[in-house]
C-alpha cells in the first residue's frame, strides 16, 4: 500500500440531537461522563443516547456502566448493528488505478432513561434491584446524618471520609496513610 495514499472523503454533516453523545476512541472518559450526568441531572433530560463505533464500543459500554452507577434507577436499551465503510486510495505512481476498499464496522447505541423503555427489546435492561436499594439507603443515611449530627453508616460504624478515623472490623484505622 506504499504506492497509494488514502483520500479523505467529505462526510455528510449529520446533526446531533440534544441528548445524543458520540463516543470516540480519542475522547476522555471523564468528559463524556460529566456531560452525560449534567444532561440527566442539571438539564433534567429524561434519556440520553451514547453512540460509538469500532474501537470506541468498549469505552461506551464502560461509560454507560459508570453513569448507571452514579444515577441509580436508569433503564437501559442497547442496539448493536454494523455498517459498511468504503475507503478510497489513489495511486502515488502513474499507471495504477484508484482502489476502493469496503470494510464492516460495528456500531452500538446505548439508551439510558429515567423512564421505562421498550421491555420487549432484546437489549433492554431494567434498573437493578440493588440500585433501587442503594438509592433508598443513601436517602435514609442522609436523613440519619441530619437528625443525629453524625455520619453513622448502615453497618453501625463511624465513617468520617477519607481524612478521618473509621472503625473497620473492630480495628481503628487511620485512612490518611
Amino acid at each position: 500500500m506504499e504506492r497509494y495514499r488514502r483520500v479523505e472523503k467529505r462526510k455528510p454533516q449529520q446533526s446531533l440531537k440534544d441528548n445524543e453523545i458520540r463516543i470516540t476512541a480519542l475522547g476522555f472518559v471523564r468528559n463524556y461522563i460529566s456531560y452525560a450526568l449534567s444532561l440527566l441531572q442539571d438539564h433534567k433530560t429524561k434519556e440520553i443516547v451514547l453512540k460509538a463505533m469500532g474501537q470506541a464500543i468498549s469505552k461506551a459500554v464502560g461509560i454507560a456502566e459508570i453513569i448507571k452507577k452514579r444515577t441509580p434507577g436508569l433503564h437501559q436499551d442497547i442496539v448493536i448493528s454494523s455498517t459498511s465503510i468504503t475507503d478510497v486510495w489513489e495511486p502515488v505512481e502513474e499507471g495504477l488505478i484508484p482502489l476502493e476498499i469496503s470494510r464492516q464496522v460495528s456500531l452500538i447505541s446505548i439508551t439510558l432513561s429515567t423512564t421505562e423503555l421498550n421491555k420487549t427489546s432484546p437489549g433492554y435492561q431494567s434498573p437493578s434491584r440493588k440500585d433501587h436499594l442503594k438509592s433508598q439507603n443513601q436517602y435514609e443515611e442522609q436523613n440519619r446524618t441530619s437528625k443525629h449530627g453524625t455520619n453513622e453508616g448502615a453497618d453501625g460504624y463511624l465513617n468520617r471520609g477519607g481524612n478521618g478515623w473509621t472503625r473497620n472490623g473492630g480495628f481503628i484505622v487511620d485512612q490518611e496513610g
